[in-house]
């Protein structure tokens, strides 16, 4: 009787045991499915946008400068005329205050030529140039011809100016004026080339606004006036002349 209880006992012991492992694996398998599942997710990678810079504009303003090797500007029939300067910004023709003046007509290497606006004259509309040059650059003459007067007079009654008259070896007793020039080299019986006799040493700046600036650059440029006359044409006075 001894024996089996305590084979009874025994093997109820053992139960108590296995049920207490399998409580156990229950408890761990319990505990794991309870914990909470950590996923690491990787940022996202992020790509900066492509920046395009804005394309860069460059504005070149035309040169003022029109390099020429002293070539003609107009032809006044048999006459023609060289540009006084190789650095020339523009030719104006404009309305001369002379009734003999003669129409210039521009030549195919004229530098920028134009017409001025009417000056409230009845002359031809271009019996005259102003020809706009670099400042002080020497000048040559425009005419091959001979001198007939040179020297200096006062302009509009009251500023000191230089002038040429020179007359054409293409048509004697015409007279080509040249005017608005500084340190004068030419002298009146003299026989002087177009392009290659300098003439004088620059243009003079005047202390006053001409209309050829209307349409040139800034700063404004001096210029060298030029026409070419008819002396047989009788000249009407214009305006109260100096006191």
């Amino acid at each position: 009787m001894l024996t089996l209880a305590v084979a009874l006992a025994a093997g109820a012991c053992a139960r108590e045991s296995t049920a207490a492992a399998d409580g156990e694996r229950r408890l761990e398998r319990a505990v794991v499915a309870a914990e909470p599942t950590t996923t690491t997710t990787a940022a996202p990678t992020t790509t900066a946008p492509t920046t395009t810079a804005p394309p860069t504009t460059t504005t070149t303003a035309p040169p003022r400068v029109v390099p020429q090797p002293w070539l003609p500007y107009a032809t006044v029939g048999p006459v023609t005329l060289h540009h006084p300067s190789d650095h020339v910004e523009a030719v104006g023709f404009h309305q001369s205050g002379h009734d003999g003046a003669q129409h210039q007509a521009a030549a195919p290497s004229a530098a920028r030529p134009f017409v001025m606006e009417d000056r409230d004259r009845d002359t031809d509309p271009a019996g005259a140039a102003d020809i706009v040059v670099e400042p002080d650059r020497a000048l040559r003459v425009p005419v091959t011809g001979t001198v007939v007067r040179a020297g200096s007079y006062t302009l509009y009654c009251d500023h000191v100016d230089e002038y040429a008259v020179i007359e054409p070896d293409g048509r004697p007793g015409w007279e080509v004026k040249v005017l608005h020039v500084e340190g004068l080299a030419i002298a009146r019986g003299q026989w002087v080339e177009a392009g290659v006799t300098p003439l004088a040493a620059r243009a003079r700046v005047l202390p006053f606004p001409s209309q050829v600036e209307e349409s040139t650059g800034s700063p404004p440029w001096p210029h060298v006036h030029v026409e070419v006359v008819d002396p047989s044409v009788p000249d009407r006075p214009t305006g109260p002349g100096c006191p």
